[in-house]
């Protein structure tokens, strides 16, 4: 076996495959201690090349076989070091410097490539404001803050606070060119910030209406050339001009705004040619009007182009296209979802959640206000064209409801089915009206609410209170919830004078819907029949806080404090009426009638005359006014009074008869004799009227006296015979109740047509038998703050939907409600 050799160790096959290079041993490099030096000290680094040591860059480094084995490195046979060339010179460090080594530092001396171990970096130098370059930024940033602070002034409405700010952003934007002029920086202006200053400027100088300013502001900015983009701001202008009425200018402005916009920005070219087409329409020019909307309407469908396309149409009296843009404006899409969307279709609390989150967000808002303008519109439209495209408006109605019903604005033919019953009312067509509204008896539950109240409402107006208590019972029984309904109940009990069931139904309604006015309103009036006079007053004060300036609840608070003795405060109230409505004769004279139960005469008479000189007809005014002049010792003014009495009342004898007196105490006998003479002529049997030409012509010396003498004793007789009769009859009819004597259902009592008090004029006037005071009166009909009915007493029927300051009786009636736009 010693002579045996083995092959395979002298030819192997795979042998060499494992040799290579030891330079290029990376995993041996740990274990290297030559490298390991060199890394950290500069030992090991090969010298420079130069002629005193050739071929250095391979000489001395050993070959490699590609079959030998691995040989070592170098560096561990003993190289020679490197980093120091033989004459001991040290060698630059400059390749290495970059990563933290120097050629100064001494061996061992610590690593430390980011000199942490120098201590803490020396403060920066303070910023130097001084020079013109910060003093141009400091400035520049002011501008901009002003300009910020100009916008926000002007978002909340403190527009000569915005101005002032642009006006100032304006001063400081000239001051910074001039600085960079000077510092020869021109060429960094900031034109961005010079165009944001100008344009600030003019919007603020058209916000406070200073148009010319305005404009000279734009002029600037477009004339500039390089303001890339300023031609759009010629928009601005038109609407400057439109505001303006200078409605040519304004289209030429908007046309030039309309070439200088490229087609890319479809959206703003369909709203300046929206723009153009009003302009036209302000013009009358309706043809060129149609043809801007009509491309509009090509191009890009919306409402209020479509509803101005048909006021075109409806103003060149063209039915066919009237009938034509009609369809095209029930047929805009609005873009909006679906109501559906928002009702949960599932039992996942988390999607019923979002539903919940988003229902009454902003967007949902948005679109259900562009659906109720969608609805204006269309509702608005329609009662325009319906009495124009056919030949009756009844025809044409019915020919706008089928189209709605093929639309998507289906619930709104119902709308219009009441629309045309209102048509009928405004025609005196009552007949009909009634008739339209009967055929939705049969319809869904809130067009039947609807229409039974308006049936209600009219009955009532017609006084057939069984009819608009069946009715008002009708809508409430189809929509339990109706305020209008409840209302209309309520008044149907509160003319039966049954307050407390119809304050009941006011409450209701008021539980429905808490902002109804006539509610509570009515309520305030029912307590006050029923004497609860501290709740109707805080009914008032409630309806005070929602209606600021309502004279009918500010009058009915004034009464209430009256009747609460508290005049003050009375007072105070109907001065506030007087604020709303300066020239109501009866507030002027109530307020003269507080005054004078204070015992302030001279603001009594201030009031009583302002009274009648917007109302001269109140016989009481004139009576007080007549009275305070005789009081005052001037008779010759207060016959101007009495004898407007006399033209108001010329069967009434007691004003002719003080116009006399008035002549006497003058002085003025002979007119007094005259006048007493033409009241004998037309009332013979006047006893005061002879007492006093008996006296006149007994001072005068006439000869007329025995034949006035005799006259009045011959009437004063006669008054004699008629004052027992009367006494007579009133023994009997008490004997006769005392007998048990049903035949009389009263006490009768007669008067004559003159009695024996006032013979003779005081100073002071007493009321007329039967005079009633302004507002609160004991009569059947209390007199209206600014009317005067002339249908005579109608006290027991409350008041519809009146706009001027009733009195405590009347009361706001649910007038057509919401079921009725209005026009």
């Amino acid at each position: 076996m010693e002579n045996v050799h083995l092959a395979v160790e002298e030819d192997d096959l795979y042998s060499g495959y494992n040799d290579y290079n030891p330079t290029f041993d990376s995993e041996e490099l740990e274990n290297d201690v030559g490298f390991q030096q060199a890394v950290r000290t500069s030992h090991g680094r090969r010298p420079p090349m130069t002629a005193k040591f050739p071929g250095t860059a391979i000489g001395g480094r050993p070959l490699v076989s590609s079959f030998g084995s691995r040989i070592p490195m170098a560096s561990s046979m003993g190289r020679p070091m490197t980093g120091a060339v033989q004459d001991g010179a040290a060698r630059p460090m400059t390749a290495v410097r970059a990563a933290g080594y120097s050629s100064s530092l001494m061996r061992g001396s610590t690593f430390d490539p980011l000199g942490q171990s120098k201590g803490p970096a020396p403060p920066l130098e303070a910023k130097n404001e001084d020079t013109a370059e910060e003093k141009i930024k400091i400035l520049e940033k002011k501008v901009n803050d002003l300009i910020e602070e100009s916008c926000m002034a002007q978002s909340i409405g403190a527009l000569q606070l915005a101005l002032e700010k642009a006006k100032e952003a304006g001063r400081k934007e000239r001051a910074l060119i001039r600085q960079r002029e000077a510092s020869g920086n021109t060429e960094h202006i900031n034109l961005d910030l010079t165009y944001s200053v100008l344009l600030n400027l003019a919007n603020q100088y058209a916000n406070n209406e200073m148009y010319p300013e305005a404009l000279n502001s734009y002029h600037v900015i477009v004339k500039n050339k390089m303001f890339t983009n300023a031609g759009r701001l010629k928009v601005n202008m038109a609407n400057i001009y439109f505001k303006q009425k200078n409605y040519p200018k304004a289209i030429k402005f908007y046309r030039m705004a309309l070439d200088q916009i490229s087609n890319n920005h479809k959206e703003l070219r369909i709203k300046i040619m929206q723009n153009i087409g009003v302009v036209f329409v302000r013009l009358g020019q309706y043809s060129d009007a149609i043809t801007s909307f009509e491309h509009i309407m090509a191009e890009s469908p919306n409402i209020k182009t479509g509803f101005n396309l048909i006021l075109c149409y409806y103003a060149i009296g063209d039915r066919e296209r009237m009938k034509k843009a009609f369809q095209k404006l029930i047929s805009v899409p609005l873009g909006i979802d679906d109501e559906d969307k928002y009702i949960p279709a599932s039992d996942d609390p988390s999607s019923n959640m979002v539903i919940e989150a988003i229902k009454n967000d902003k967007l949902h808002q948005m679109e259900r206000d562009l659906k109720v303008l969608a609805e204006k519109y269309i509702m608005t439209a329609a009662k325009l064209i319906a009495p124009a495209i056919e030949t009756s408006f009844a025809s044409g109605f019915d020919w706008c409801v089928d189209m709605v019903k093929c639309s998507q604005y289906v619930e709104l033919a119902n709308d219009l089915e009441i629309n045309k019953a209102i048509t009928y009312l405004r025609q005196k067509d009552f007949n009909q009206a009634v008739e339209t509204l009967k055929t939705f008896e049969k319809k869904d539950s809130r067009v039947k609410s609807a229409a039974a109240t308006n049936l209600s409402f009219l009955y009532f107006l017609e006084k057939d209170y069984d009819q608009a208590d069946r009715y008002a019972d009708l809508a409430m029984n189809a929509d339990r919830y109706n305020p209008a309904a409840l209302i209309n109940k309520g008044n149907t009990v509160f003319v039966k004078k049954d307050y407390e069931k119809a304050a009941e139904f006011y409450k209701e309604a008021l539980r429905n819907d808490s902002s109804c006015t006539e509610a509570l309103y009515n309520l305030g009036l029912s307590y006050k029949r029923m004497n609860r006079l501290e709740e109707g007053l805080d009914c008032f004060l409630k309806l005070h806080s929602i209606l600021r300036n309502s004279a009918e609840v500010m009058y009915q608070l004034a009464h209430l404090y009256e009747q609460l003795g508290d005049p003050q405060q009375a007072i105070e109230w109907l001065m506030q009426v007087i604020g709303v409505t300066p020239t109501d004769p009866h507030v002027l004279a109530k307020l003269g009638k507080l005054h004078d139960d204070e015992g302030d005469k001279s603001q009594a008479f201030q009031y009583y005359s302002e009274s009648f000189r917007y109302f001269p007809s109140n016989i009481d005014v004139i009576e007080w006014l007549g009275a305070y002049y005789i009081e005052t010792q001037f008779c010759e003014k207060a016959i101007q009074y009495f004898e407007r009495a006399t033209l108001i009342q010329p069967n009434f004898v007691k004003w002719q008869l003080i116009v006399a007196s008035c002549y006497r105490r003058s002085g003025n006998y002979q007119k007094a004799l005259e006048t007493y003479k033409e009241i004998h002529r037309r009332f013979p049997e006047n006893v005061e009227c002879l007492r006093f030409l008996v006296r006149l012509s007994t001072d005068m010396g006439l000869k007329e006296v025995q034949e006035y003498a005799t006259k009045l004793k011959k009437a004063e007789k006669m008054k004699e015979i008629r004052e027992q009769r009367v006494k007579s009859g009133r023994e009997n009819s008490a004997r006769g109740r005392r007998e048990g004597s049903t035949g009389s259902a009263g006490e009768y009592s007669g008067h004559s047509s003159s009695s024996s008090k006032g013979e003779r004029l005081s100073a002071k006037m007493r009321s007329l038998p039967g005079s009633n005071e302004p507002y609160e009166a004991s009569n059947p009909k209390e007199l209206d703050a600014s009317y005067v009915d002339p249908l005579g007493p109608q006290m027991d029927r409350p008041k519809t939907g009146a706009k001027k300051p009733v009195d405590d009786d009347d009361f706001a009636d649910e007038d057509l409600g919401d079921d009725l736009l209005p026009e």
